[in-house]
Order: structure tokens, then sequence, then C-alpha cells
């Protein structure tokens, strides 16, 4: 057997850290980044395999009463009636026309508020104490107000969406534009560049990142105040739904409409993130994770 010292551990040791092919060399670390990225798909399939196992098998068992808890099967026999449903795919327009206008009229201003305070220092510190105030007020808490102001309508949905979504994103853009390099900013001032060009090429590069996390925060916190929304006030939409079907009974139907909402939400998350990296495909972050 070698030992530690021998040459010919020593040579391969060398060689691997030399080549980056050895355990000990820079490609080992990114291949086992790349297999750990593919893998990652089919952990999170997995999973709802045997979340959809675990349902399946719960109510014959007798632990939970299948006038409760239905099998996934009769899950999936719901859902497969709702989709040849016209009304189900109304309510499923109305609740994205909600979250997606909602979320439209919350990015722009949170962007185009954070930018403004975060660029005037005496504004910055003017609003802080507003901010940290409004900001933690839950968005449910406005359901009266919105009640009152708009009854059942479109836009109850959208003052919720709109209050909570843009918290997620002017909290991030402030972030951003504190984060702002001095030095950048002094040698943009020395060249004479104005407001815009600063903001354009100096502060926006540095808070896009932040921005881009915000509106992935927002368009998740959007769905869920839009499917309470719904649920609560009856405004027109999947959570509408959800509480009719409550109301009548149909309980394969209630958790039908749960996994459409739940799948929705995974989905807006990936193109969420898609539409980030594709954004920041410049930035070390995403490059690293590349």
């Amino acid at each position: 057997m070698s030992g530690y010292g021998s040459t010919p551990v020593l040579s391969k040791t060398v060689g691997a850290a030399g080549t980056g092919v050895g355990p000990g060399g820079p490609g080992s670390g990114r291949e086992r980044r790349i297999r750990e990225k593919a893998a990652t798909p089919l952990r999170g399939a997995a999973g709802l395999v045997g979340l959809a196992v675990l349902l399946e098998v719960l109510p014959h068992t007798g632990l939970v009463s299948a006038d409760y808890l239905p099998p996934t099967s009769e899950m999936g026999r719901a859902l497969w009636r709702l989709l040849a449903q016209e009304a189900f795919w109304t309510a499923f327009g109305d609740t994205l026309t909600g979250w997606g206008i909602g979320l439209a009229v919350a990015v722009v201003a949170g962007v185009a508020a954070g930018i403004v305070i975060g660029s005037v220092p005496l504004l910055r510190a003017a609003t802080a104490s507003t901010i940290e105030f409004l900001r933690p007020i839950p968005s449910v808490a406005l359901i009266p107000v919105a009640v009152l102001l708009y009854g059942t309508d479109l836009r109850s949905k959208l003052l919720l969406v709109v209050y909570a979504s843009f918290w997620q994103v002017i909290v991030q853009v402030l972030a951003g534009m504190q984060d702002v390099d001095p030095v950048a900013e002094d040698t943009a001032r020395s060249y004479r560049m104005g407001t815009w060009g600063r903001v354009r090429y100096v502060m926006w590069p540095t808070a896009l990142p932040y921005v881009m996390t915000g509106v992935r925060l927002a368009a998740t916190v959007a769905l869920v105040l839009a499917i309470t929304a719904e649920l609560v006030i009856g405004s027109p939409g999947l959570g509408n739904q959800i509480a009719v079907a409550q109301t009548s009974g149909a309980v394969p139907d209630v958790y039908a409409l749960v996994l459409v909402t739940g799948l929705l939400g995974i989905a807006i998350n990936l193109v969420a993130r898609i539409v980030e990296r594709r954004t920041l495909h410049w930035h070390q972050s995403v490059r690293r994770e590349g």
C-alpha cells in the first residue's frame, strides 16, 4: 500500500489540482452543481408523487374520513370535470386578470417610487418612518375598506393586490439604491452626468437585481391576495369557486380547485425565475449558478 508521501500519490494529486480533472480540480465542483441542478426537478416530482400516494392511501385506512379528505383519484376525477366546464375557465381568467393588473400596477408604482425616493437622500429620510409604519399592515385588514369602497367589484381585488405587492417591490428597490457604489456615483458627477444619466447608468444596474427579486416576491404575494379577495369578498375567480364548492358540500371540487391554485402558484414562480435569470444573465450571481 502506498503511503501519503509516496511519489505516485503526490503526482496524482498535483495533476488533479493542476488540470481540474481530479476530485480537487475546479471542474469537479461545476459538474457536481450541474448534477444537483438536474436532480432537483426529479426530487420535486418524487415529492409530489409521494404526497399523491399518501392522500390516496389515508382515506382507505380509516385514519381520515373520506367525507373530509377524498382519495387522490377522486380529486383527479373532480378536476377533470372542472376542466370541461366553461365556468371554471372563466373563473381562472378572472383570477389571472386581477393578478396581472394588480402586479403590473404595483411593479410600476414600486419601481418609480423607489427610484425617486432612493435617489434623494432627504426624501428617503423623510419617508422612512411612513414606509415602516404602512408596510407591516396586513392587506387582509383592508378587506372591510375595499368592500365599503368597491363592493365585490374587481377594484376591491386590485386594491388588496396592489397594496400587498407594492411593498415587496419598493423595499427591494430602496435596498438596491442604497447599495450603489459611492465612488461610481461620485465619478458620474465628476463627468457632469445629469440625474437621469446617473439613474440609468449607475443606479439602475445596481438596483436591477433587487428589483427582480421584488417582482418575483410580489408575483407570489399578488396571487395569494387575489385568491384571498375572491374567497372572502366574493369577487369572481377561483377563490369564489372554492367558496361556492365548500358551501354546496362538493368536497372533491374544493380540493381540486385548491390543487389548481397551487399549480398556478408554482407556474408563476417558475416563470418569474426564468424572467429573472434572463434579465440578469450578465450578473455574477446568475453566471455563477450557470
